[in-house]
């Protein structure tokens, strides 16, 4: 499967070679993904017939550029590549950034491109409609020039962020490799007396002892009725005999997260609780099978709500059923309710369906998923069957 994936984008490098250096082949490589993601770009630009686009998003200008700074603005057309930071970027950018012109701009990075938009008479600019404040609108709009027309660009750079390159998938893959490691490790720590903040904590050091940047979303330890609550935040309280055990988290490597959640028992379950689990694992492992290019990403949801609505639990499945993953943890395609968006060779998504009942808790069973062009791949295989923790007195 992952020989199948389009090599003409991978930004990463093969093994190397006798003689290369390694430091100047991984540069080498990655200069080329990030060419090969403008080209594309500038592809769609030119099929959506839009000149010039500003791209503020900070996002979007990394996956474009490598660039990671907190500051810059750049700019793209068919001939142009520019990239205006401040001077406490000046360094990172020309030693992260390819295929732009770094240009330091003191008075700042929208502001210059400002400055450079009127002394070039452009007339028209595409913006990110979505990431530009109001406030930026004017500035922009006074300083570059009153002609200057500004149409929102719409999603076109998160449009080529959808399918993933090579080395994109690879990040992801590392990173949910890290993820499903760390659950493994701290199993023995998830026992009654241990609080949820504690847990939470252990699982982030573990997986930045593990390599990761960090954790991609605040930790999510849930346990016994508070489980119910989709995203709770870890407390103080213990995990007690009994109590259902919800970990929802993901390592961030190379910038590209991974998410993943198990939910655990402690103690001997009872026939509700075996039942309700059962049923939450029948509809997460549907729904992942039915994972295919072409797919539309609502029928993927349609697979997972039709099994738990024959159990009798749809009214307990409160959210959507996943959603792209990549530079950020929420990230087109959403997999919900309606969805017409087809799922493409190369994205990735989680498929997450859970169950939350008031007193009793919740369960929500779900992987960071690939789609390959030959099937499904989990990207964080933690197992799915060794959730009941033996209690010892």
């Amino acid at each position: 499967m992952r020989d199948k994936l389009p090599s003409s984008t991978t930004p990463f490098p093969p093994p190397n070679q006798v003689g290369e250096s390694p430091r100047g082949k991984d540069l080498e490589h990655a200069a080329a993904g990030f060419l090969a993601r403008q080209q594309r770009l500038r592809a769609l630009l030119e099929a959506r017939h839009i000149p010039l686009i500003l791209v503020t998003n900070l996002v979007n200008i990394r996956y474009l550029t490598g660039f990671v700074g907190s500051a810059g603005t750049a700019l793209f057309g068919p001939r142009q590549g520019l990239l205006w930071v401040d001077p406490r970027y000046t360094l990172q950018a020309r030693e992260q950034a390819h295929g732009v012109e770094v240009v330091e701009e003191k008075i700042g990075g929208l502001k210059g491109a400002a400055k450079w938009l009127a002394k070039h008479s452009v007339p028209e600019i595409a913006f990110e409609a979505s990431h530009l404040t109001c406030t930026n609108f004017e500035l922009l709009r006074t300083q570059a020039g009153r002609t200057l027309a500004l149409k929102p660009a719409g999603d076109v750079i998160e449009d080529l962020r959808v399918v993933k390159d090579r080395g994109e998938i690879e990040a992801i893959r590392s990173a949910g490799k890290v993820t499903a490691e760390v659950f493994s490790d701290v199993l023995s720590m998830i026992k009654p007396g241990v609080e949820e903040r504690d847990l939470a904590s252990e699982v982030d050091y573990r997986m930045r002892k593990k390599g990761a940047e960090g954790a991609a979303f605040e930790t999510i330890v849930a346990s016994g009725s508070r489980g119910a609550y989709p995203h709770a935040h870890p407390s103080s309280k213990p995990l007690q005999e009994s109590d259902l055990v919800i970990l929802d988290f993901g390592a961030i490597l190379r910038g590209y997260a991974a998410d993943m959640t198990r939910t655990l028992f402690l103690g001997e379950p009872n026939r509700r609780v075996w039942s309700l689990y059962s049923s939450v694992l029948m509809a997460q492992r549907g729904a992942v099978k039915s994972v295919q290019d072409g797919i539309k990403a609502g029928d993927v949801d349609s697979v997972a709500r039709s099994i738990l609505a024959k159990r009798g639990l749809a009214g307990y499945f409160t959210h959507s059923t996943g959603h792209g993953v990549g530079l950020e943890i929420h990230e087109r395609p959403r997999v919900a309710r309606g969805e017409n968006t087809c799922l493409r060779a190369g994205s990735v998504i989680t498929v997450e369906p859970g169950v939350y009942i008031e007193g009793l808790g919740g369960i929500r069973l779900e992987d960071t998923v690939l789609v390959g062009p030959e099937g499904p791949e989990i990207l964080t295989p933690a197992s799915l069957e060794s959730w009941v923790l033996e209690v010892r007195s």
